[in-house]
């Protein structure tokens, strides 16, 4: 487990940097970004699904509908909006990561055999944490009043819950097609479809909830 950890620790110090940069940089440089990203994960999609043709273009409209979703999202007000979706995402992955590997316990599913309920409960507790800190330091007071912490505590649960999801999603894929890591591109974390399953879901459900929250209220 250490020696797995630190590779992923490792990576992820020299990944989340260059990310963050196009993220911050916003246009040509974000869509040069979002671009590299699509490529990677639609060829490990069709090594995947290499069997089924109608697998493969099924999951290359849902790949590009969600980095579209992606780039909206990032275009919509300032960065500072989808630099919280990632840092709940990221912090989901790693709170089931490290839950999941300390307390072990009953398996969630048989889809994916590494996940426990201890995960679950880990996922949700430290994107709770990073969410709310990243919140109070990063948004002005005036952007976040007292009574919309609720709403951030729910919609911190609801991208975490929708980011798990994205994750069993993939692993049920991985399992059909006897994979244990959608690549060999990220050392100790395996393909980029591995980091970023439950992004790639979360991003298309956000942008959809904004779209009717904002049909609902004009």
């Amino acid at each position: 487990m250490i020696k797995e950890f630190e590779k992923r620790l490792l990576s992820s110090f020299i990944l989340i940097p260059i990310a963050i940069f196009f993220i911050i940089q916003g246009s040509i440089f974000f869509i040069f970004f979002l671009s590299i990203l699509f490529l990677v994960t639609s060829y490990e999609w069709f090594q995947m699904s290499k069997r089924n043709n109608l697998l493969k273009l099924l999951g290359i409209i849902f790949l590009l509908f969600s980095f579209y979703t992606a780039f909206e999202i990032r275009e919509y007000k300032n960065f500072k909006y989808f630099l919280f979706i990632v840092v709940v995402c990221i912090f989901t992955d790693i709170g089931g990561y490290i839950f999941g590997k300390i307390f072990n316990g009953p398996k969630l599913t048989k889809i994916s055999p590494n996940k426990t309920y201890a995960g679950v409960f880990g996922g949700f507790l430290l994107s709770l944490i990073a969410g709310l800190i990243y919140i109070n330091n990063f948004f002005a007071k005036k952007e976040v009043t007292d009574a919309d912490h609720l709403l951030i505590f729910l919609i911190i649960l609801f991208i975490s819950f929708i980011s798990q999801i994205g994750d069993l999603v993939i692993s049920y894929f991985k399992r059909k097609a006897k994979l244990k890591d959608t690549g060999k591109i990220l050392p100790g974390h395996g393909g980029l479809l591995d980091r970023i399953d439950g992004l790639i879901f979360v991003f298309p459900t956000m942008y959809l909830a904004i779209l009717i929250i904002g049909a609902t209220f004009k």
